[in-house]
């Protein structure tokens, strides 16, 4: 499985799960909240954090088509045209948030949802392209953003394995093969029984890509359940307070549990380890302390031939193991054996 550098980041088989703070549309139009969401995405220890470049006119119809009316959960806002145009990133922020980034240490991503954000973004330095679920039909965006030959994190909710083959032969045709494929599930939020995590599994077998996952659940058990499931890059919504009016912080986590989330993924990863089965270090003590070995159970003299009711497995294993027990019975006490005195070879 080939390996993907983002900024300074390598990310691949052996390498620690990329954790991407989505901040997405929660700025709710004010700079202040982007810049302290990228703040809180530093004090967590996200490797990066993450908007959204889009203008209603260029991802949806503004129709009166009855599936494009939302419910009472969208506190008034009729259509999803309407709901786009009041969660535009304000295109002239996008220069100074990547700045604040850098000058912070994070590494800065935004999701196109159009050609010209493309563009703007790729005047900006983009280290890598997030191409989010809805989007991964869209073959001729797929080519267009591939030809930038900048690595591509590829959400593939919804998507089947053919449509996921679709995308990436659409991208390999640039020339690029610097791709992240993301399970996702697309609910908001998503049952926890309809994530399906063992998809990743099939992934990553169908296309030998790094996989990672896109997480919609509420609280951040199933991100760390992914990174123990092999996930090497975690994307999560994140909020400054899941209060504050918007669709998308209702689902969110919020500062507190950002910097649980990724310490959670950093200890899952440590409990991962190696595959090798044995002793551990700090074990060792409790290896010879606990376990139990063979011990006189009264005075055995010199000479004695010892029987099994001279003999008791006790703790600590300092003696021999009791698997041996069967061998030291009929065997010839060497030296007077003092009660509780570990057997060992040289006394028998």
């Amino acid at each position: 499985m080939r390996s993907i550098s983002i900024g300074n980041r390598l990310i691949g088989e052996d390498s620690s799960c990329f954790i991407i703070a989505e901040a997405g549309s929660n700025h709710d139009r004010d700079l202040g909240q982007a810049k302290k969401l990228i703040d809180v995405a530093v004090e967590a220890g996200a490797d990066a954090v993450k908007f959204q470049t889009f203008t209603a006119d260029k991802i949806a119809a503004n129709t009166s088509h009855p599936i494009m009316k939302l419910g009472n959960e969208y506190e008034g806002v009729p259509t999803l045209y309407e709901l786009y145009k009041g969660l535009e990133l304000p295109r002239e922020w996008q220069r100074e948030l990547k700045e604040y980034a850098d000058k912070k240490g994070i590494i800065f991503l935004s999701t196109p949802f159009d050609y010209d954000a493309v563009e703007e973004l790729e005047e900006l330095g983009m280290e890598a392209y997030k191409i989010a679920s809805f989007e991964m039909v869209d073959i001729p965006f797929l080519r267009y953003i591939a030809k930038k030959n900048k690595p591509i994190i590829l959400s593939t909710g919804m998507a089947n394995l053919g449509e996921i083959e679709d995308a990436l032969n659409a991208i390999y045709e640039q020339g690029n093969n610097q791709v992240i494929l993301l399970h996702c599930g697309i609910s908001y939020p998503m049952p926890v029984g309809e994530v399906n995590l063992a998809a990743m599994d099939t992934m990553k077998s169908a296309f030998q890509l790094p996989v990672g996952y896109s997480d919609h659940t509420l609280g951040i058990a199933i991100p760390i359940a992914a990174v123990a499931r092999g996930a090497k890059v975690i994307e999560k919504h994140f909020t400054l307070d899941r209060n504050l009016k918007g669709p998308d912080h209702k689902f969110a986590i919020e500062p507190d549990e950002l910097k649980a989330m990724v310490k959670g993924i950093r200890d899952a990863e440590k409990a991962i380890g190696s595959s090798i089965k044995g002793l551990a270090h700090t074990e060792r003590l409790h290896h010879q302390r606990g376990r139990r070995s063979i011990f006189a159970k009264m005075d055995i003299p010199k000479g004695t031939i010892i029987t099994e009711d001279m003999l008791a497995v006790l703790r600590p294993g300092v003696g021999l193991m009791p698997k041996y027990f069967d061998i030291v019975v009929g065997r010839e006490a060497r030296k007077d054996i003092k009660k509780n005195e570990p057997i060992t070879w040289e006394v028998i």
